[in-house]
């Protein structure tokens, strides 16, 4: 739950500054380049950085099945905080999320399989899936080389991304524990890479798409796919959990649809992009407290109607709902 609460941190810190980034940089290390000079990315970034040998921790003590789902949780810090800053208490939406949430965790972590260290497959077979995911992962670059951009392939790539560097921090721990220090740095050393290709996705991601749209396919896609290969290739089989694995299942997909639910609640979202209205220049043309076009029209809790202008303070949160 703390590595989960980094990591909220640090990508809430991160979506500011991608979306403030020149369009032509899409998908382009230049992105990188001129996101690092910022340092509110930095921050949410060392955020991140630091998230990760908490997970590595949690990972000697836990299943995978049970540590990569309870990252939902690092949301619910994300939705306390928004209320705190944007003044806007939660509504029955954000609830019924969080109660998912918290049931689905709970859920995993009594039924999940006893943790384990040995993989349950050859080393080959685990070589060619992990070069699979990845390749997968950088299918938005190929196409971006021939001037073919999908936001969907992009959100897609950043999940498959964040995904690979689950499954390696996992082998990272699994070699950590049994004292194979130098293999656990190889695995920590491409985690690092594939979470630095996912985050650039993300953010290309960002600056096309609104967060309610980028944030639940990332989130599900690098939680799914972790839970899909931990029984394949991890030796965490779901047959021998109480009832043949149905209560685990159930737990788990509890808890994706929770945190699919609470990554698109207008108040996480007005947390992460708040700051970029406030700081917009006075002659533009939209007012601070009114939603972009493009949220209201992707958001599926949008119900704007013409205010007078004498509510231009409305919490951009509540003027989204």
């Amino acid at each position: 739950m703390a590595a989960s609460s980094l990591y909220s941190l640090g990508i809430a810190l991160q979506a500011m500054d991608a979306r403030e980034a020149p369009a032509e940089e899409h998908l382009r290390l230049a992105l990188a380049r001129g996101l690092v000079r910022r340092t509110r990315w930095l921050l949410g970034t060392g955020l991140s950085i630091m998230g990760w040998p908490l997970q590595v921790v949690a990972l000697l003590l836990a299943p995978l099945v049970v540590v990569q789902p309870a990252l939902a949780a690092g949301l619910v810090l994300l939705m306390l905080l928004g209320e705190r800053m944007l003044d806007e208490p939660a509504g029955r939406y954000e609830y019924i999320a969080v109660g998912l949430i918290v049931v689905g965790v709970l859920g995993a972590a009594l039924t999940a399989p006893p943790r384990s260290s040995t993989h349950g497959t050859e080393n080959l077979t685990l070589t060619l899936v992990l070069v699979a995911l990845g390749a997968a992962s950088l299918l938005p670059y190929l196409l971006h080389a021939f001037n073919r951009s999908f936001a969907e392939a992009t959100m897609l790539g950043a999940g498959l991304a964040f995904g690979w560097s689950a499954v390696a921090t996992k082998l990272a721990s699994d070699d950590l524990s049994q004292g194979h220090l130098l293999v656990a740095a190889a695995w920590a050393l491409s985690t690092a890479a594939a979470s630095g290709v996912g985050a650039l996705s993300e953010m290309s991601a960002l600056q096309s798409r609104p967060a309610i749209q980028v944030a639940p396919v990332v989130f599900v896609t690098q939680t799914v796919v972790p839970l899909v290969l931990a029984p394949l290739l991890l030796g965490e089989q779901f047959g021998g959990t109480p009832l043949g694995g149905v209560p685990l299942a159930l737990s788990l997909l509890l808890l994706i649809v929770g945190a699919a639910l609470l990554a698109r609640s207008p108040l996480l979202l007005a947390l992460m992009t708040a700051d970029q209205r406030s700081s917009a220049p006075s002659g533009s043309t939209r007012s601070r407290s009114e939603p972009s076009q493009e949220m209201m029209r992707t958001s599926p809790l949008t119900d704007v109607e013409d205010e007078p202008s004498s509510t231009t303070t409305t919490s951009p949160a509540r003027i989204w709902r």
